[in-house]
């Protein structure tokens, strides 16, 4: 049995990114879960996923996007626990906000570290992150080591909270419980997601959703 597939006419990168928008926006009516910019952060996890369950998942600390579109007006350094979320965080749009976005796994001396004290590289490099660079923005998709160890450092008072916390590890070891010990700290402001899904693209594409939002206050774009 054959059959014909009729395709969407697009041209470019942005406008299949700009009619993606447009069947979620479709296919979400009003009145939403979300509005304003938290519409733009789910929108933007969806438009990651094509998994609209996450609408249902996201969570939002009440100071969570204000903290965040003001870490990144400032210019400020942001940590990711994987290379993969430090690549889907393009400098395209970080370059004009000033902002860094690095991410210490790699680095010897946290490979040292979870060596020598027989912790996870993502545990190590967490510590070092919060000791050395005290980036502003953390971004968490993978590792709940990572984020376990960060709500710790905050709790017990060994560190500030950072302007904005994302939290999204995958997973089915420890991944629910990490998320779930984040928002139960009310003075962390976070961006995460209830149970196991998540993933270094996720958490990457809430941090670009709101470089987007400042990028559009300075009448620039960090589309390709």
């Amino acid at each position: 049995m054959s059959g014909k597939v009729e395709l969407m006419a697009v041209a470019k990168p942005g406008d299949i990114e700009k009619k993606s928008f447009e069947i979620i926006d479709s296919e979400v009516p009003v009145p939403r879960r979300f509005d304003g910019i938290e519409w733009q952060i789910a929108r933007r996890m969806v438009h990651t996923t094509a998994d609209f369950e996450l609408i249902d998942l996201v969570r939002f600390h009440p100071d969570a996007v204000a903290s965040g579109l003001d870490a990144l007006r400032s210019g400020c350094s942001i940590v990711t626990d994987t290379e993969m979320a430090r690549c889907g965080i393009p400098m395209r749009r970080m370059n004009p906000l000033g902002c860094e976005v690095r991410c210490l796994m790699n680095d010897p001396e946290v490979i040292a570290s979870a060596k020598r004290n027989s912790t996870t590289r993502a545990h190590a490099a967490l510590e070092l992150a919060a000791s050395s660079l005290k980036p502003a923005v953390h971004v968490i998709g993978n590792a709940p080591t990572a984020l376990i160890r960060l709500v710790n450092l905050i709790e017990e008072g060994e560190m500030a909270p950072p302007a904005l916390v994302v939290g999204m590890p995958v997973g089915f070891v420890n991944a629910a419980e990490s998320k779930a010990l984040l928002m139960n700290c009310e003075s962390i402001p976070y961006i995460a997601i209830e149970g196991r899904k998540g993933g270094s693209a996720l958490a990457a594409c809430v941090i670009n959703a709101l470089a987007e939002v400042v990028l559009s206050e300075r009448n620039l774009s960090g589309e390709i």
